[in-house]
């Protein structure tokens, strides 16, 4: 019963039914479309790609959660979204935030990693929008290396696209990219632009984890006609509970000033805590978490 409705049932100290019963019904009981959409997949080498659907249906859209609403359907005094990377490289890194993170909250995982497919199908099934981590070549490539299949300036363009389609391959699900590092290829035109294209061709929306004061997302997503956003706050780059309590306060801020801000962040342990800690508080203040496709869409048309 719990695996198959989330609902986690506590008798403390060992007590049988019916006494001392505890019954913890989930945050969200949202339930996501089924990945892969079978209008939506392309077959390649590489694997199956999403793609946009015969009858105009775009990945962004199909895969994304609903914005949902604050209790009693009250207008909120803003609203936030929450982006945490670096999911699917640690199976239990994966699970904590998985079980910790409120649904609302958009998971990222990389093209890395043993089981991808079913850490995701798991996220989603908790309601947890998802996305893809892209590796881009940063400032001190390849002493810093993303990983395999990085996108890097010093290849051609369709190289590019061939190491995009491998990431893209890896699991189905997401209604976009986020730039995995990459501070030296977003701040390059050029080079995002067939990249952007490509990703904005296929139905999806590409978010810069704002990590890099240089980057051109936003403008060459915009030449590319490619739905992109960028995260106000980047939560943790200081990974200390008081630096991240401030950054969570920052981002409330900004979406208070102007009725919407995302923030970015990594899956460390105290991250989660942190995150999962301040979340609980929002509707109380009038603040909705909502996931990161609100930022590209208006109302939750499917």
């Amino acid at each position: 019963m719990e695996t198959a409705s989330g609902v986690s049932v506590v008798r403390p100290n060992g007590a049988g039914a019916p006494a001392s019963l505890v019954i913890r019904i989930p945050d969200a009981a949202v339930t996501l479309n089924s990945a892969p959409d079978s209008r939506l997949v392309e077959r390649t080498r590489h694997g199956v790609l999403p793609k946009i659907g015969a009858d105009g249906s775009r990945p962004s859209i199909v895969y994304a959660r609903p914005a949902g609403a604050l209790p009693g359907g009250a207008r909120p005094a803003a609203r936030v979204a929450v982006l945490v990377g670096g999911l699917g490289l640690s199976q239990n890194v994966t699970a904590d935030a998985i079980a910790k993170l409120p649904a609302p909250v958009t998971l990222a995982f990389a093209p890395y990693g043993i089981g991808l497919e079913g850490l995701v199908a798991r996220a989603r099934e908790g309601g947890h929008e998802v996305m893809l981590q892209v590796p881009m070549e940063p400032f001190d490539y390849p002493g810093n290396d993303p990983g395999p299949h990085t996108l890097i300036l010093a290849a051609k363009p369709q190289e590019n696209i061939d190491r995009l389609h491998w990431a893209m391959s890896r699991f189905a699900g997401y209604t976009g990219l986020v730039n995995f590092m990459g501070a030296k290829m977003t701040a390059d035109e050029a080079a995002l632009a067939p990249i952007l294209r490509e990703v904005g061709g296929r139905g999806l929306a590409f978010v810069d984890d704002g990590s890099s004061p240089r980057s051109l997302v936003g403008g060459a997503g915009s030449a590319a006609k490619t739905e992109t956003a960028r995260a106000e706050v980047v939560l943790d780059g200081a990974p200390r509970a008081e630096a991240i309590d401030r950054e969570l306060s920052r981002l409330e801020g900004i979406a208070r000033e102007r009725g919407f801000a995302m923030g970015s962040a990594s899956a460390l342990p105290v991250t989660v805590e942190r995150i999962a800690r301040w979340a609980r508080t929002l509707e109380e203040r009038g603040i909705l978490l909502v996931p990161v496709s609100a930022a590209f869409r208006r109302g939750d048309a499917r």
